[in-house]
């Protein structure tokens, strides 16, 4: 079953925040940390720490959430990453990602 995810990526502790969504996270986590695109929000804003995500079983929910998140005050959002992640740790750093090979 193929997985969608909404995430948050920040620069660091209440720091810029970046809301998206994919079907392949550790892939797009890969892109931002290694700025695939040097023009994007994320590469700009060096937001290359994965702080919060949630997983859903159709795009089109996950789509949904991403745009609620977008809306919501920041306040709001922060208060959602610190009840998953008080420390706002990176929560990709114990993931295998091959930084050798990214996809096309």
């Amino acid at each position: 079953m193929k997985l969608w995810y909404v995430y948050i990526m920040t620069s660091k502790p209440n720091g810029v925040i970046y809301i998206g969504v994919t079907d392949i996270i550790d892939e797009r986590v890969k892109e931002h940390k290694l700025k695939k695109y040097p023009r994007s929000f994320t590469s700009r804003y060096n937001c290359d720490r994965l702080v919060y995500f949630e997983e859903y079983e159709q795009g089109h929910k996950a789509m949904v959430r991403e745009r609620q998140f977008k809306k919501w005050k920041r306040s709001w959002k922060i208060e959602l990453i610190e009840e998953m992640n008080s420390n706002w740790s990176d929560l990709s750093m114990n993931w295998k990602l091959n930084y050798n090979r990214l996809r096309k």
